[in-house]
């Protein structure tokens, strides 16, 4: 049997391996369902802005 030690005084790579242990897996990842930012600059939009072709049509006489 081993021998109670408080989980304050355990070195940090037993409390790591503590906490894995309790910690089960995620479903899904929550990090990657977090909306976007609406704010922030977005370089495929800006791509998909300059690919457009409707521009480099001549007019039509």
């Amino acid at each position: 049997m081993e021998k109670f030690i408080p989980y304050a005084k355990l070195s940090k790579k037993k409390k790591r391996e503590l906490d894995a242990k309790k910690r089960g897996t995620w479903a899904i990842s929550p990090v990657t369902r977090k909306p976007a930012n609406p704010r922030a600059y977005n370089r495929n939009k800006a791509q998909k802005w300059s690919d457009d072709d409707s521009a480099s049509v001549p007019f039509a006489v």
